[in-house]
C-alpha cells in the first residue's frame, strides 16, 4: 500500500469512528427519513440554483432550511445505476447495475445483485417501516421487486420511463402497482405520487414506529408533459420562452408544487421536527428537451459535470443548522451510510459510500479524500453495448466522452467548465488515474450484470 493510500485509509477510519459515535448520540431520536429523488433535474433548473425563468419555492425552502450540498454528484449520468447506488451504498457496477435496466432483455444493461443488502432492508431490520412511492426502475421480476427488496409498502411504477404521464404505460404495458397488484389510477403521475406519499405520511402519524419513505418522482423526465393549467401559467408569465423550454419549466414547477404538498402534509401531521429529508436528482438535465445544467458542460448521459453534478440538500430540524452549505465531494451512494448513522445503525457489511453525518451536524473534521468513479454501459448504435467511465481525485478528473473516445483529463479547480484537455500535457496524473480506474474495473468485474436465463421466460417483460 502506498503512503498516500495508507494515510487515506487512516483518515477514513477516523472519520468512520466519528460517524459511529455521532450515530450513537442521535440514535435515541430514531428519526423518520424521507428521500426525495427527482428524475433528470439539471443543476441549474431551480430558482435557488440560479434559474431566472422558473419558480421552485418549495424545493428552494428545503435548500434554505437545511444544508445545501454544493458538490454533490449522482453516481451515474443516467437513471438505474444511480438508484442502485442510493439503495446499496455501493458503486452501481459493484451491485450489477452499470447501465439502465429496461423492460426488454435485449436492451437492458443491468441486474441488481440479489445479495446486495439494500437500505430499506437495513432499516426494516432496525425497526423502521419502509415505503417506496413512485419509480422503482431496478427490475420487474422476482427477486428484484420492491417488496422483495425491503419495502413494506410499494405504491408506484415498476418500470423505467412512462410513455405518458396520464396512462402510466411503457410500450403499451401497465407497470403501476400497489405492492404486487396491478392498478390503473387516473391522473398525472406527479399528482398521484404526491397524493400517495401524503396518504402514507398521514397513516404513519399515528404510529410510534419510525418510517423510511423513498419518494421517487418520474418528473421532469421525458415525455415533457405538464398539466395544461401549469403550461398556461408559465407561458403567460414568461412569454419569451421557447415552447420546448416553457413545457419543461411547467413540468418542473408542477413537480415543485407536488413536493410542497408532501412537505406540508408532513408538517400538518406533526412529524416534521423528527424527520430527515433528503432532496436530490438521479442525474443531470436532458439538454435536447430544454434543460439547463447551469454553467456546466454537458448534460444527461455525459461524464462531463453537467451529466453528474446535481442539486442536493438535507434537512433535519434541531440537528442540521439551516442555511449552511457544504463543499465536500459527495456522491449518491454516501446517503446510505449517512442515513444509517443518523439512525444509530452500525453497518454489518462494507459499502463504498462514506457517511457525511459529522459534516451535517456541524462537527469539525475533514471528509476523507478518495477517488470517485463513474460508469455507464449502454446499447443502441451510439454505444453498442459498451461502457464509458470517469474518475475524479481531488481537482483532477479523468473522463471518457463515449466508449469509442480516448480519455480526457481536466483540472477542475483551474478549469471548472472542462474546456482544456490536459491528457497529453500532464502524463503523471493521467497515468495514475487510469491505473486507479483499472483497479476499480477489476473489482466490479466480479459481479454479474445480466440476469440468469430462464428458459421460455423472456426477462424484463411482464405479461
Amino acid at each position: 500500500m502506498s503512503i498516500r493510500m495508507h494515510v487515506a485509509s487512516l483518515l477514513g477510519a477516523m472519520w468512520l469512528m466519528a460517524c459511529q459515535s455521532l450515530g450513537a448520540e442521535v440514535a435515541g431520536d430514531r428519526p423518520n427519513m424521507i428521500v426525495i429523488l427527482v428524475d433528470d433535474l439539471g443543476f441549474g433548473d431551480l430558482s435557488s440554483q440560479g434559474a431566472s425563468d422558473l419558480r421552485t419555492p418549495h424545493i428552494d425552502r428545503l435548500m434554505a432550511h437545511g444544508m445545501r450540498l454544493d458538490q454533490f454528484y449522482a453516481n451515474c449520468p443516467v437513471c438505474s445505476p444511480t438508484r442502485a447506488s442510493l439503495l446499496s451504498g455501493c458503486y452501481p457496477d459493484r451491485v450489477g447495475v452499470p447501465g439502465v435496466i429496461r423492460t426488454h432483455a435485449q436492451d437492458s444493461w443491468g441486474y441488481l445483485d440479489p445479495t446486495a443488502h439494500l437500505l430499506p432492508e437495513l432499516l426494516h431490520e432496525a425497526g423502521y417501516h419502509t415505503a417506496l412511492v413512485g419509480k422503482w426502475h431496478l427490475g420487474l421480476e422476482s427477486p428484484n421487486t420492491p417488496n422483495e427488496r425491503g419495502f413494506d409498502t410499494f405504491h408506484g411504477f415498476l418500470g423505467d420511463m412512462m410513455d405518458d404521464y396520464y396512462n402510466h404505460q411503457r410500450h403499451g404495458r401497465n407497470y403501476m402497482r400497489l405492492n404486487q397488484q396491478p392498478i390503473e389510477p387516473k391522473g398525472h403521475a406527479t399528482d398521484l405520487f404526491a397524493r400517495w406519499a401524503s396518504d402514507y405520511l398521514v397513516e404513519r402519524a399515528g404510529s410510534d414506529q419510525p418510517f423510511f419513505l423513498y419518494l421517487a418522482f418520474n418528473a421532469p423526465h421525458t415525455p415533457i408533459q405538464p398539466p395544461d393549467a401549469w403550461l398556461t401559467k408559465v407561458t403567460t408569465r414568461e412569454p419569451q420562452l421557447a415552447p420546448k423550454r416553457a413545457a419543461l419549466v411547467a413540468l418542473i414547477e408542477h413537480l415543485d408544487a407536488a413536493i410542497g404538498e408532501v412537505v406540508a402534509t408532513l408538517e400538518r401531521s406533526g412529524q416534521a421536527e423528527r424527520t430527515v429529508i433528503v432532496f436530490t436528482s438521479d442525474n443531470g438535465g436532458q439538454l435536447n428537451v430544454g434543460a439547463h445544467c447551469g454553467p456546466l458542460r454537458g448534460g444527461k448521459q455525459d461524464m462531463y459535470e453537467g451529466g453528474i453534478k446535481v442539486p442536493a440538500c438535507v434537512v433535519w430540524p434541531g440537528h442540521i443548522q439551516a442555511g449552511h452549505r457544504n463543499e465536500d465531494l459527495l456522491m449518491t451512494m454516501d446517503l446510505y451510510p449517512t442515513l444509517a448513522a443518523a439512525a444509530g445503525i452500525t453497518l454489518p457489511h462494507s459499502v463504498d459510500g462514506v457517511s457525511f453525518l459529522p459534516a451535517l451536524l456541524g462537527q469539525a473534521g475533514s471528509f476523507p479524500e478518495r477517488d470517485m468513479v463513474w460508469v455507464r454501459r449502454e446499447g443502441n448504435m451510439r454505444y453498442q453495448g459498451r461502457a464509458y467511465y470517469a474518475l475524479r481525485r481531488g481537482n483532477w478528473k479523468l473522463l471518457q466522452p463515449s466508449p469509442f473516445a480516448p480519455y480526457e483529463l481536466y483540472d477542475l479547480e483551474a478549469d471548472p467548465l472542462e474546456a482544456h484537455n490536459l491528457a497529453s500535457s500532464q502524463p503523471n496524473p493521467f497515468k495514475s488515474l487510469v491505473q486507479s480506474l483499472q483497479r476499480h474495473l477489476q473489482r466490479a468485474g466480479r459481479v454479474p450484470w445480466q440476469a440468469p436465463s430462464r428458459e421460455g421466460l423472456p426477462a424484463q417483460v411482464l405479461p
